[in-house]
């Protein structure tokens, strides 16, 4: 009789396994496909990030003269900054809406 036990316990085991690894597989997948465009406070610099955390396109919107290289450098940081915790976001919120129904380790 242990045996049946322990034979449907490592059937079970595997089977949310494989269904771990999908879920992984699908989260890797959706980060790969996931950008947030993010401006900064004055509207001058566009920061495009992907759910990886790399910057991917940096977009300047607006006449520069007017503007001196302090507050296009301060515009540019802003930005960024503000992309880098939007993407941490995003991925958390995917993170959660993928895995949310698993319970951690520690349960």
């Amino acid at each position: 009789m242990p045996s049946e036990i322990d034979d449907v316990w490592i059937e079970e085991a595997v089977s949310a396994y494989r269904q771990i690894e999908e879920r992984q597989a699908a989260f890797a997948r959706a980060l790969t496909q996931l950008e947030v465009s993010v401006r900064s406070p004055d509207d001058v610099v566009e920061v495009i990030v992907g759910g990886d955390g790399v910057v991917r396109h940096v977009n300047v919107h607006g006449s520069l003269p007017s503007m001196s290289n302090a507050d296009l450098s301060r515009s540019i940081q802003q930005a960024a900054s503000a992309a880098h915790e939007a993407a941490a976001w995003a991925r958390r919120k995917l993170h959660d809406e993928t895995f949310g129904d698993y319970r951690s380790l520690g349960d």
